[in-house]
């Protein structure tokens, strides 16, 4: 009885996103954000590369704790790092993207193609997939239409890359210092991060723990 309860469940929640769609909607990657981007690359990891491209080997989720879309996909739109983020500017001028953007209603937006590099969590851009959720916080708590979308999106990149080997929150992006998936240089430059929360992570987890993905190191 139980597993069948199981079977049904996952079911269950493939049926009711089937309907789900990625809609193309690009920051700018111009010659400029290919250069800080290769420049990122090879300053933070050691890695010389010819192209901005990863072997995605990680899904990680992201809060915006911006209100809207619009005002989320402005905040990466540019090559550039503004300079209302002078916390991080120092390490590079790259601004801060992702490969997703999931609007509150669970509309799913593509901002770069897969396998581009964004930055959105240290050490780990070279091969990690972001997925950022518009809002977040205790301000504006992320929806069930974003937790559906999210389920739905991480089926469909586990299936598409059979590299991917992890999911994580943001929060749980330093776990990995002293694995071989960690390559940032700077043992100085770490944020506190508590994206996407906890409850967020829990949701998710529990809807893909058929994908198997593996357990988050537990060592530091």
């Amino acid at each position: 009885m139980n597993k069948f309860l199981i079977i049904l469940n996952v079911m269950l929640c493939f049926s009711c996103t089937v309907d789900y769609e990625i809609i193309d909607k690009p920051i700018v990657f111009d010659a400029q954000r290919k250069e800080l981007t290769l420049e990122y690359l090879k300053k933070r990891y050691g890695l010389i590369q010819n192209t901005p491209t990863i072997t995605p080997k990680m899904i990680v989720l992201h809060w915006t704790v911006i209100p809207s879309f619009v005002e989320s996909f402005e905040a990466f739109y540019p090559s550039k790092l503004p300079n209302w983020r002078p916390d991080i500017k120092n390490i590079s001028g790259l601004n801060v993207s992702s490969q997703f953007m999931i609007d509150r209603d669970g509309t799913i937006y593509r901002l770069l193609p897969e396998t581009t590099m964004a930055r959105h969590v240290i050490g780990l851009n070279h091969c990690a997939i972001g997925i950022e959720n518009v809002g977040g916080g205790e301000n504006l708590p992320l929806t069930k239409e974003q937790v559906k979308a999210n389920i739905w999106l991480v089926n469909y990149l586990k299936n598409k890359y059979q590299t991917i080997e992890y999911l994580i929150g943001h929060y749980e992006y330093t776990y990995f210092e002293g694995t071989p998936l960690w390559l940032e240089k700077d043992a100085a430059y770490r944020t506190t991060k508590t994206d996407p929360g906890e409850p967020f992570m829990k949701e998710v987890r529990k809807a893909v723990q058929h994908l198997n993905f593996k357990p988050i190191p537990t060592f530091l």
